[in-house]
């Protein structure tokens, strides 16, 4: 399926401006389901770009927002070099969770309200991404969420002050939810992941987990951890999700 690429609209978030949010979906008339889509710390670069499109080529209106608007000018994407890391990381701590929370209901609200989308929502995310992707579906109008190496949820330390109530809140999950991680990420150790595991029982979410023999990141095509079997893997559970739970 072609896929418009090129389009974006800037998002009002309440109490931060706008968050210019890039569009991805299918180039035929037609009205389709949605994925509010959360990259890594580095905002928009080739590889999510790549990635949102071929998830629209599958038949998706895919929104991707620029995670850090309050602090870097519209179309800003950081290298994945050291200095893009520094600053990505600096940012992903500086930014209170509450404004995380407010960018997820009006990317929502807006992904909804897009003339080529059909209603219904699900999210993804990768990395930062993956922490957003979820806490985006604790909103009741998300049916589901793929979640890729989510860092931060076993230790609550996303955002300013380090302290998020992402495992506390996991009992308001409705979504039904996939995560899926890398065993050599040294991100999320085992007992890290363990923790969110127990949780998601002990709420009994509707959920399915996958452990692979890959590091952080292997989804990025770019760069010595791509996994290419991997990512086409993932892409066919997501897509599998997609269709299961939205219908």
């Amino acid at each position: 399926m072609i896929v418009r690429s090129d389009e974006y609209e800037d998002v009002a978030v309440p109490g931060s401006g706008t968050m210019r949010t890039h569009l991805f979906r299918p180039a035929i008339d037609g009205r389709f389901p949605g994925v509010l889509f959360f990259s890594e710390i580095y905002q928009v670069t080739a590889p999510i770009r790549r990635l949102a499109t071929l998830l629209a080529g599958n038949g998706y209106v895919v929104a991707v927002p620029e995670v850090y608007h309050e602090y870097e000018p519209a179309g800003t994407v950081l290298a994945y070099d050291q200095p893009g890391t520094d600053r990505g990381n600096a940012l992903k701590f500086t930014k209170p969770v509450a404004c995380y929370d407010a960018d997820s209901r009006a990317a929502l609200t807006a992904l909804a309200a897009h003339p080529a989308c059909d209603g219904r929502l699900a999210t993804f995310g990768v990395c930062l991404g993956g922490h957003l992707a979820y806490r985006a579906a604790l909103d009741p109008r998300v049916g589901a969420a793929a979640c890729f190496y989510a860092t931060d949820i076993h230790s609550g330390t996303l955002g300013e002050g380090r302290a998020d109530d992402s495992l506390a809140r996991m009992d308001a999950l409705q979504a039904e939810a996939m995560f899926v991680w890398g065993r050599q990420d040294p991100h999320v150790s085992f007992a890290g992941r363990e923790t969110i595991r127990a949780r998601l029982e002990e709420v009994g979410a509707r959920y399915e987990w996958h452990e692979v023999n890959a590091p952080h990141a292997f989804l990025r095509d770019e760069g010595p951890r791509y996994d290419p079997a991997l990512f086409l893997q993932s892409v066919a559970w997501t897509l599998a999700l997609y269709r299961r739970a939205l219908g």
